[in-house]
């Protein structure tokens, strides 16, 4: 394997890597948010839903680093198109 495939594949599995260690930091962390407002509310009586804010708001930054770590990077996607055109070329 070369050494550029090598670092690519590198800098993938980092990406995926802080891509995981961040959902599980939004999980355990709005977990506590939520039990925080469950068990806050005195005689069944808690009022408005504040942590959606916090889930719906970094669930928004979840899902950009999830594609950002998941998503086909833009020099995988330019090798994939310049091997479509060497196909056709070659017919």
């Amino acid at each position: 394997m070369d050494s550029k495939k090598e670092k690519q594949l590198w800098k993938m599995a980092k990406k995926r890597a802080s891509f995981q260690r961040h959902l599980i930091t939004y999980l355990v962390v709005n977990a506590f948010f939520w039990a925080i407002w469950i068990i806050g509310g005195e005689d069944g009586e808690r009022g408005h839903a504040w942590p959606i804010w916090f889930t719906l708001g970094w669930g928004i930054g979840i899902v950009f680093s999830y594609f950002n770590a998941y998503g086909s990077s833009a020099d995988i996607l330019a090798e994939r198109e310049f091997e479509k055109l060497k196909k056709k070329a070659g017919e």
